[in-house]
């Protein structure tokens, strides 16, 4: 399922603890592709407390608590990690991360607490969802087979890579556009990742992310520049977007199409990505401006301009995710609706 489609079911299962109607979910998915990051999200979005336990790194007693005499009785100390509504507020959501990682023991000592919502005399909060994450076996990382009967405990879910899901996130997180704008051009590098090849750095969405932060870092000692993105995506697709980087000098005036100029589109495919990727950042930054309608009109306008008229499609559909309704109140939408009706019909 496409990550934007997931972050819905997990709003849905969050909010669902409030009438009684939560599964636990389990999300599928190889290294790399958000799976942690989509919980966090959603924890945010509902301004909501997250638990986050990585139960690769647990033992069994982690979880069940420490055993202490109380009489002549044996008592149960509840793990602090452990949602409670008067430390952590009522409602909330426990993320058991790499749960595929976990030795069979801790996973065991999971069962009570995924099914039953109690390990023991605790028992989790009524308002708190429970959802875990995992690798896939042959993700070339360290998993169990998950047991039939912690298996029957979840809805499961497996993470699909979508490249305008995320790229609908990295416009919204910052992301620099020359990465997204590759990310449009060499669209099946987004993951790349092969369990037999062995790699260590491979794209993937979250390897994208550090190949943003290493622009920042490295884009001013060229010496370094390509090996740092090599050392966050790879060889082949760092030593492909250092390449694609400096081709972007040969763009056109980015301010004279904001400002309504005429101004011819490149006719190289990869400057054309280039130009949509980052007019639609123009576009994100003029929304809450006095200037938003005309430079919105402006860029609009512009999108006629393409060679092939589905550059022109792509650039308004993410500028229609980033910006939102607002694009539909410009005039200029219409006559760019207009002009591409019958493409949008076929």
């Amino acid at each position: 399922m496409r990550p934007a489609n997931l972050l819905t079911v997990v709003e849905k299962e969050y909010i669902s603890t409030q009438s009684g109607h939560h599964t636990p979910v389990m999300l599928w998915g190889p290294p790399g592709v958000g799976k942690s990051q989509m919980v966090a999200q959603v924890a945010e979005k509902q301004d909501t407390p997250l638990i986050d336990i990585r139960l690769s790194q647990m033992e069994p007693s982690d979880l069940r608590g420490i055993p202490f005499k109380e009489g002549k009785s044996v008592e149960w100390a509840v793990p602090a990690m452990l949602p409670d509504a008067s430390r952590h507020g009522d409602k909330g959501i426990l993320f058991l991360d790499e749960i595929t990682s976990a030795p069979p023991s801790v996973s065991a000592a999971a069962y009570q607490l995924i099914l039953d919502r109690k390990l023991g005399e605790y028992e989790v909060p009524d308002g708190w969802a429970i959802i875990a994450a995992g690798n896939r076996q042959g993700d070339r990382g360290v998993t169990y087979s998950m047991p039939a009967p912690l298996a029957n405990r979840f809805s499961h879910y497996e993470v699909d890579i979508n490249l305008d899901d995320w790229v609908a996130w990295a416009y919204a997180s910052g992301v620099d556009e020359r990465v997204i704008a590759f990310l449009r051009f060499r669209q099946d590098l987004l993951f790349e990742f092969d369990a037999s090849q062995n790699p260590v750095a491979f794209p993937s969405p979250r390897s994208w992310e550090f190949a943003h932060r290493a622009i920042h870092k490295f884009e001013d000692h060229p010496e370094l520049f390509s090996g740092a993105l090599q050392a966050c995506v790879g060889k082949a697709a760092g030593i492909e977007l250092a390449a694609f980087i400096a081709s972007l000098d040969q763009m056109p005036d980015l301010d004279a199409i904001v400002n309504g100029e005429s101004v011819e589109a490149p006719k190289e495919i990869d400057l054309q990505y280039a130009v949509a990727t980052a007019l639609v950042g123009r576009a994100i930054r003029a929304k809450e401006t006095d200037d938003a309608m005309k430079v919105h009109g402006n860029i609009l306008n512009y999108a006629n301009n393409f060679p092939q008229r589905e550059m022109g499609v792509m650039m308004v559909s993410d500028m229609h995710r980033a910006i939102g309704q607002d694009i539909f109140a410009v005039p200029e939408f219409a006559s760019w609706a207009d002009k591409i009706a019958d493409l949008m019909l076929y």
